[in-house]
Parts: structure tokens; sequence; C-alpha cells
């Protein structure tokens, strides 16, 4: 009976379908799509990005949090549709640095710049000089030439003296003499710079006679117009253009000619002295010119009316 207790072990397996390797290659191939694309768009980055932004970039990767700002720490330094936004943290120093060393090279350039013009006028200043001492003619008008490198540019002012005018009186018509003096300074500018000339006519405080003037017509009629230092200062600026382009100036060099009348004196203290009856000269820099350009609308060659009262 012993026997008829024992039950019997049973051992039941279940073998399940499906394949082979089951769903594990999925997996795989899934991690190996998304390592190409991240490998894809790593270089995308690399290819749309400049230096100063890859910086920013790594150092979003060494420092996390040097990137989180009120709202969060931020997903993208770069906005997927190709525009930039600003770096945060060292990325946006090393950017600013950038910048600031940027600007500091163009100020170098321009000191530079303006160095070497200084060197160019000072040069000349030293060339006119030295033919007003080889002139016999010049050597007797050099105290009434005076000359200075200023911020404008090189200035040479032909003054007025006592009982040796460089116009005929209440007239733009030229003393000879001053014919000869625009003459040869045009010849050692022309000769020496292609800088822009600035031409200015002044007077001094006399009112211009009745503040009329006659004049003949071609046949013969004689008109009156009215004439004042505005007039002939302009009129005197103009004839000194004229002579310096007969002295072998290119007329293109010709930037400005005005006449002031006696707005700007020489001798504030004594406004009838003849040194306040001058024409100024002036061999522009590159700073001055771009300063009338940005001021005036652009450079002339031509006389403007400056006769406005």
């Amino acid at each position: 009976m012993a026997d008829d207790k024992k039950q019997p072990i049973v051992i039941k397996k279940i073998v399940k379908g499906g394949g082979h390797h089951g769903g594990a290659w999925k997996v795989a191939y899934a991690d190996f799509v998304t390592a190409m694309m991240a490998f894809f768009l790593l270089l995308w980055l690399l290819g749309v990005t400049d230096e100063v932004m890859r910086g920013g970039i790594s150092e979003m990767f060494r420092a996390p949090s040097a990137v989180i700002g009120p709202g969060g720490a931020s997903t993208s330094m770069i906005k997927l549709g190709g525009t930039r936004e600003i770096p945060h943290g060292e990325g946006e120093k090393l950017s600013k640095q950038s910048e600031s060393e940027n600007q500091d090279e163009v100020i170098k350039k321009e000191e530079v710049e303006k160095a070497k013009e200084k060197v160019i006028l000072d040069q000349l200043l030293v060339k006119l000089k030295e033919n007003i001492e080889k002139s016999d003619t010049l050597r007797d008008f050099k105290d009434q030439l005076l000359m200075e490198v200023m911020p404008e540019g090189l200035r040479i002012q032909i003054i007025d003296k006592e009982k040796r005018p460089m116009f005929a009186k209440g007239s733009e018509k030229l003393k000879p003499y001053t014919r000869v003096i625009l003459r040869e300074l045009a010849k050692t500018i022309a000769k020496n710079v292609s800088n822009k000339i600035s031409i200015t006519g002044h007077t001094d405080v006399s009112a211009f006679g009745k503040g009329i003037i006659e004049y003949e017509t071609v046949d013969g009629e004689v008109l009156r117009k009215q004439y004042s230092n505005w007039e002939l200062s302009s009129d005197r600026a103009n004839a000194a253009r004229r002579e310096l382009i007969k002295g072998g100036m290119p007329a293109s060099q010709i930037g400005r000619v005005v006449g002031l009348g006696s707005t700007v004196l020489f001798d504030k203290e004594h406004p009838y002295s003849p040194i306040n009856r001058r024409i100024s000269i002036i061999v522009m820099n590159k700073s001055t010119v771009e300063s009338i350009k940005k001021n005036e609308g652009g450079i002339i060659t031509e006389h403007t009316d400056t006769t406005t009262h």
C-alpha cells in the first residue's frame, strides 16, 4: 500500500516561439541611429558656429550651471533655424572681449594713419619753408605767409600787410606778387600730396563802401548790385582757387571754397587790422574730409554761394 501512496512528479516545459533572437536587435539599432544623429548634429554645429560660440557651447558642457538663467537651464545655445542666440556665461565674456579687441584694433589703425598723415604734412611744411627761402620773390613775403600744422591739416594763411595788400582795394583782383605766391604754393602742394584743399576768404570789419557795386555789361550797360564783405571774401577765395589751378594744382584737388566775411577775425582786438584780410588754405587730412562729408553732405569742387546775410 506504501507504493500506492507515492505520487509521480511531473515537470512541464513551455517553449515559446517568435524567432531566433527576440527583439533585442531593435534596441541596438535605435541606439545606433541615435548616435549617428548626434554625430551629424555635432558636425552641423561645428559648421554654423564661430570660435566664440563654440567656446560658449564647450563651457556649457564643462559647467552646465553657467547657462542657468531666471527661467532655468537653457535648452539651446543655438537656434536650430540657423539664427544665433547671445552666448551666456563665459561665452558672453569671450564675445565682449573679442568685440573690445576689434575696437582697439580699429582705434590703433586710425592712430597709425593719423600719425603717418602728420609726418607727411610736417614734411610738406618743411618743403614749403625751404622753397620760400630759395625764392627771391617769396622770401620778401615770408612774414605774410603764416604756416602751421593743425588738427585739421596744414594751414597756410596769406595775409595783408600795411601798404602791401594781397588784393586790390575792395576787389577780388590779385596783385601780381600774389599770383606768384599762389602758383608757387600750388606747385609744391600738388607735387608732394594729393590731399583735398580748403580755401577760405576773410575780410576785416570795414564796411564795403555803400554796399553796392557797379559793373558794365558786354553791351556797355552799367548795372548796380548789392555787394558786401560776404561777396568780397567769396570772390577772393575763388580768385585764389583759379590761380592755384593755373599754378598746376588739379581742379579735383580743391575740396571746398568759402567766404566768411569778417566773422572769423585773426586779430579780434584790432578788427580793422590788415592782418584780418587774408586767404586761408588748408591741406586737409583724412578726418577733416570725412567730417565735411558727414556734416555737409560731401566734398565740393565748385564755388558755393555763401553770400546769405
